[in-house]
């Protein structure tokens, strides 16, 4: 069967026109015009070019991902890491407001007639972190988790949890902040010191550090204890999710990273307000 010199389809011998394109076949094409691609030929065509195109896709999109992931993670971290150091800004802020107001840092912790510990530095300061309501619903006089008081372990202050520790939260009631606590140090128990009693220099005295795997209960009596330290990172006391350091509040309101590989000579200097230890950098 012959076919149409226009379309290249096939057509019935004789025939005065194509029935496909309409050519009139009286006509020769032009010298030179090869055959119009029949509609057939053209989807196949089209389809081709789709399926090579979706095949690019297919293994450009993975590679696109895997190359973008790390940064977007990298970014998500760091915006986590300046959160963290507000968090401990805020908290820094609500301590000089409470020495203003009571002319001293507040105890790390309250105790009862028998000596017995009662609350937290972390409810001491509510009313200074815009949590005032919170505060005035806390019975002070009992303990923290008292039948009274253990209502209010679910709403701990979003200020006190670092958005990098994602096994805690508000939802946990954990902190991830705890200060250093000792007759050595700024916070401590059952005792309220001044700001004229930090003579090594409020630059050069910690306060607050953080901690991810401690699970302290916000309102609970509970830091990291002076005499107990073992090691920045250690589990159990000063670590966080940070990669190489902890975020730390210094007595004057600053917010310093330290390594975890900080000597720790110097870092017990920090610790103390009143050792008389010379500190360089750190």
């Amino acid at each position: 069967m012959p076919a149409c010199p226009y379309c290249a389809e096939e057509i019935a011998a004789g025939a005065k026109s194509c029935p496909y394109c309409r050519s009139n076949l009286a006509v020769a094409p032009p010298s030179g015009a090869g055959p119009v691609p029949s509609k057939s030929s053209t989807g196949i065509s089209v389809g081709i070019v789709i399926g090579c195109l979706g095949a690019a896709a297919f293994l450009v999109i993975p590679i696109l991902i895997a190359l973008l992931l790390p940064a977007v993670q990298q970014a998500r971290e760091a915006a986590r890491r300046t959160q963290c150091r507000n968090n401990l800004k805020q908290i820094g802020l609500a301590l000089h407001n409470y020495h203003d107001v009571h002319k001293a840092f507040p105890a790390a912790y309250t105790v009862d007639a028998q000596g017995k510990p009662l609350h937290s530095w972390r409810v001491a300061i509510l009313p200074f972190l815009e949590h005032g309501a919170l505060y005035n619903a806390i019975d002070m006089s009992q303990p923290w988790d008292s039948p009274r008081n253990a209502q209010f372990h679910s709403q701990m202050p979003a200020v006190f949890a670092c958005p990098s520790h994602a096994g805690g939260g508000v939802a946990g009631g954990m902190t991830n902040y705890a200060a250093i606590v000792g007759d050595k140090c700024v916070l401590q128990p059952g005792k309220w010191t001044p700001i004229s009693e930090v003579t090594d220099g409020t630059s050069n005295t910690l306060l607050i550090a953080e901690v991810t795997a401690a699970n302290i209960p916000w309102m609970k009596p509970e830091d990291v204890e002076f005499d107990k330290f073992t090691y920045l990172g250690d589990p159990a006391g000063f670590s966080s999710h940070h990669s190489g350091g902890v975020n730390a509040l210094m007595c004057d309101g600053a917010v310093q990273f330290i390594s975890n590989s900080i000597a720790p000579q110097v870092l017990q200097a920090l610790f103390t307000r009143n050792g008389g230890e010379a500190i360089g950098a750190f």
